[in-house]
């Protein structure tokens, strides 16, 4: 069989809706309190990146990104951790800017896959994640 020999390139972009956590949830595979930041398309997709930022002042946590096979979280064995992010605490400030954090992705996704977020410490303030990516 011949190697694929030709990139592949997003027909359809698609960015998410900021998605916000605020709960803690110390499970490392998965389960427990989650919230899916990006479904794959029919063809699957690519994303590029997910951008990360408080809403107001809180302590630090962890971000954590797990890959799902499509099927319920709530069975470990349907996903994979595949990321942990360091979010630093935040002073919510008028004069300066908030924590954000745009974290570089190379990560495509067979069709119907999810990426869920976690993170490791309740926090005040929720962060929202925004995924970016393209359906192929």
């Amino acid at each position: 069989m011949a190697a694929n020999t030709t990139p592949v390139f997003p027909i359809t972009p698609v960015v998410t809706v900021g998605k916000t956590l605020l709960t803690a949830n110390t499970a490392k595979d998965g389960t427990g309190t989650v919230v899916t930041l990006y479904t794959a398309g029919a063809n699957g997709s690519k994303l590029n990146g997910v951008q990360i930022a408080y809403t107001g002042t809180s302590v630090a946590t962890v971000l954590r990104l797990f890959v799902n096979n499509g099927a319920t979280p709530t069975t470990a064995t349907n996903n994979s951790l595949y990321q942990s992010i360091t979010i630093p605490a935040n002073t919510l400030s008028e004069v300066a800017a908030a924590v954000d954090i745009n974290y570089p992705l190379s990560l495509t996704l067979p069709a119907n896959y999810t990426l869920l977020a976690t993170i490791g410490t309740t926090i005040a303030a929720a962060i929202a994640v925004t995924a970016s990516g393209g359906d192929l």
